[in-house]
């Protein structure tokens, strides 16, 4: 099925032997030192360029907004930089720069490594090589936290990821990288948790990104990672009595879990540093409600007019059946109040359709709608 719609017109830390094995078994490395600015030091090539295919960076960006996050993450994030065809040989050329933002658990690596979910600098390649894309940089931060993802947001205990991606990401890359310095060069972009962090943070900041392609975006009702029936309620309960075992529980309460932590912080309830939204069984309304606060689903309505100023694009496969009711309900909100986009449901699931997509659809949107790199 295939359908698509136009809109008219301080600081406390969590214990190690909490958090040790997670961070095994999520393959975060020991914290790097803080960023020296744009030395080459900072930086290692993943891929040379040559005529045709452009080159990979991975560069380490220190967020100061992320510093003495309560999870004890590290402030120092890696990023990985596609650089077009013909960036060295082009010196005086300025280019735009797509921003992506991976989902929960993964990291810059599951678009750029060697083992890729899609691999996002050979898709870039051979658009920008048929035509269908132009010449463009692509950044993806590394935003894996000890509870497998920030939901982009912002909070004591995950760090400001909203900050970070909106302001201090996009600062050192305007610095870096010969980069089109404006909105008008910017897009944001991301898949699932990515998506949530597209919608989000994109809707909040027009005057940075002047295009959203939401892939697949998971979160965005009021009922979305809230544990709601008995069991998953005693599951959520039982692994706050030992969170030794965040690796072995569910995927449905991991999410939970990272959900808490993101929009319902509390500094003052090692070792987890959240309010939980059950409690004996019982939801507790109250956390819930600040949770809801956070969903783009009830923030909608306060940002029509900064929507109004961005091309927007979002999409989801049919199989996908939560999400696709969740952005059929962000079309017709968009549609009410007659904010032009596109929406489309394609055949697939949560994750069939990502390669596929990026190469037919999230690229030439974005060679559509950013500005042409400019200069010699």
């Amino acid at each position: 099925m295939r359908s698509t719609s136009q809109g008219k017109g301080t600081k406390k830390r969590t214990t190690a032997a909490v958090l040790a094995g997670l961070l095994v078994a999520l393959s975060l490395g020991a914290a790097a030192p803080p960023s020296a600015g744009p030395a080459a030091r900072d930086t290692s090539m993943a891929r040379a360029a040559d005529d045709t295919t452009g080159s990979v960076l991975r560069v380490k960006v220190h967020g100061k907004s992320l510093e003495g996050n309560l999870e004890g993450d590290s402030p120092d994030r890696d990023v990985s930089v596609y650089l077009p065809p013909g960036y060295e040989s082009h010196p005086h050329r300025r280019y735009p720069v797509m921003y992506m933002l991976h989902g929960f658990t993964n990291t810059d690596l599951s678009y750029f490594g060697d083992d890729p979910i899609a691999d996002l600098d050979a898709i870039a390649d051979r658009t920008i090589g048929a035509g269908t894309a132009r010449d463009m940089i692509i950044v993806t931060p590394n935003a894996m936290t000890v509870y497998g993802g920030s939901n982009y947001s912002s909070g004591v205990t995950t760090g400001d990821w909203e900050t970070f991606v909106s302001q201090e990401l996009v600062r050192y890359v305007d610095r870096r990288f010969r980069t089109i310095a404006q909105a008008k060069g910017r897009g944001l972009a991301g898949h699932s948790m990515g998506g949530f962090g597209a919608m989000r943070i994109g809707m909040k900041h027009p005057d940075v990104f002047s295009s959203l392609y939401i892939m697949s975006s998971c979160c965005i009702d009021a009922k979305s990672n809230i544990p709601s029936t008995p069991a998953a309620m005693a599951a959520f309960e039982a692994f706050q009595e030992r969170p030794d075992d965040y690796t072995e529980v569910p995927q449905s309460i991991r999410t939970a879990v990272a959900a808490a932590a993101a929009w319902a912080p509390n500094p003052d309830r090692p070792p987890l540093y959240y309010d939980s939204p059950v409690k004996n069984g019982q939801p507790q309304e109250s956390v819930i409600a600040r949770m809801t606060a956070n969903r783009p689903l009830a923030m909608v309505d306060q940002y029509i007019n900064n929507l109004r100023k961005q091309h927007i694009a979002f999409d989801v496969g049919d199989q996908d059946t939560n999400i696709r009711a969740n952005l059929t309900e962000f079309d017709r909100v968009l549609t009410s109040y007659d904010v032009p986009h596109r929406f489309e449901v394609y055949p697939g699931n949560h994750v069939s359709g990502i390669p596929d997509r990026l190469e037919h659809n999230v690229l030439p949107f974005f060679a559509k709608h950013l500005a042409k790199a400019s200069g010699r």
